[in-house]
């Protein structure tokens, strides 16, 4: 069987590692954070400058914590690592059910989230995904991270109904057990292709990290990143608070973020679908675009329908650059480093996840609104589109694979 197969093996995977990632820390955490944000306000006293602070903490434990983990996963099996990061971070988020009025034990439960976080997010099921598949590996990113964009749909709405029916408390030790319940099971089953594993990577085509970490792609990619990370996560994050704020109930706040996430998983497919078809970046720059006029909208939306529509269309750039990330990163630097490279790519996605959320929280205490700092994320997210369209063509890199002719630009 061949990867055109339905049957192939390597679907199963990707079917599996996509359910991974629904419980684990880049759907879970960051798409209920913001359904939290409210009630430990209102519980504790704290401000939403310091709450958000907590997620900027996270944000900089997976910086930290992200390029040693892809260090180990091209050196051991990837079951090695996702198994005890999906047990620690199920048990560490339901942990924050016995939070108290002491601010650093969110701040020290988050750390531990941060530290493990990558090793149940998209990081650690992407190089064992990316050895089952060549000419559909962009199909395969798109149903991996897929998990994500259904946990944006479910989460928001489910956490908010389990917060209202028996607390903030609860919701977050139901939240955890689900998890653990849905992760560990399911993780055991992402293996590598035979013959791919990091044991054998002296076989596997691509350049050294060495190589990698001095090549102008590289950092072009890392800059592009960078700025759409800080968009993402500052609007995640403040998405439910800044309707909220605008009159609408909260209930039917997290319909917006539902509407993100509908749009997030339509994205990643979409594009999942051209980028095995078309010039990779040029792709990444039309949603990129997309997704700055959604942040512009949010500026000034005073409606529900308003809001949802802007969180659709910065959810279809969202799901645009998951999926494009470590595609580029294995069609111009190939598998023998992927993960290392991958890892420090997270790293600059981490760093812009902990600033762009603190400063936005810093905004709205500072003025009142959100509107400035949103419009100037949305300049900076077009400039990102037009650096993106500066890469040149695949296959600069010694070493990295051979590219179907269809993807050339």
């Amino acid at each position: 069987m061949t990867e055109h197969s339905l049957r192939y093996p390597g679907w199963r995977v990707a079917i599996a590692a996509s359910a991974c990632v629904l419980v684990g820390f880049a759907s879970l955490l960051v798409y209920t954070f913001g359904v939290f944000l409210k009630p430990l306000a209102a519980e504790f006293g704290w401000s939403r400058e310091a709450i958000s602070a907590a997620f900027g903490l996270a944000a900089l434990a997976v910086a930290a914590c992200s390029p040693p983990l892809g260090w180990m996963l091209d050196r051991f099996p990837a079951r090695r690592i996702i198994l005890p990061c999906v047990a620690i971070f199920g048990s560490a988020f339901a942990f924050l059910s016995l939070l108290t009025p002491h601010l650093w034990r969110l701040y020290a439960v988050f750390i531990v989230l941060g530290m493990v976080g990558n090793g149940t997010a998209h990081l650690a099921y992407s190089r064992p995904l990316s050895s089952w598949f060549q000419a559909r590996r962009g199909l395969a990113f798109a149903l991996l991270l897929s998990g994500g964009a259904l946990g944006a749909i479910i989460l928001p709405p489910a956490a908010e109904a389990l917060i209202a029916a028996a607390g903030w408390r609860r919701a977050f030790a139901v939240l955890g057990g689900i998890s653990l319940a849905v992760g560990l099971p399911l993780a055991w089953q992402v293996r590598e292709r035979p013959g791919t594993a990091p044991a054998a990577k002296r076989l596997l085509p691509g350049a050294p990290a060495g190589e990698g970490l001095r090549s102008r792609i590289f950092w072009t990619i890392l800059a592009v990143l960078f700025a759409n990370s800080l968009n993402q996560n500052g609007v995640i994050t403040h998405l439910a608070a800044l309707l909220t704020d605008r009159g609408i109930p909260p209930a039917r706040a997290a319909l917006a973020m539902s509407a993100m996430g509908g749009a997030v998983l339509g994205g990643r497919m979409l594009t999942g679908w051209l980028l095995d078809r078309y010039f990779a970046p040029r792709v990444s720059a039309a949603l990129m675009a997309v997704a700055a006029l959604g942040t512009f909208l949010l500026a000034s939306a005073q409606s529900l329908a308003m809001g949802a529509l802007a969180a659709a269309l910065i959810g279809v750039g969202m799901g645009a650059e998951a999926d494009v990330t470590p595609y580029l990163l294995t069609r111009y630097f190939g598998l023998r480093a992927f993960s290392t490279l991958y890892g420090f790519s997270w790293t600059a996605y981490a760093i812009a996840g902990a600033i762009g959320p603190v400063v936005m929280g810093k905004a709205f205490d500072a003025t009142g609104s959100y509107g400035t700092f949103l419009s100037a994320l949305a300049l900076g997210m077009l400039v990102a589109a037009a650096l993106m369209l500066s890469l040149p063509r695949y296959e600069v890199i010694a070493g990295a694979e051979q590219v179907p002719a269809a993807a050339a630009p």
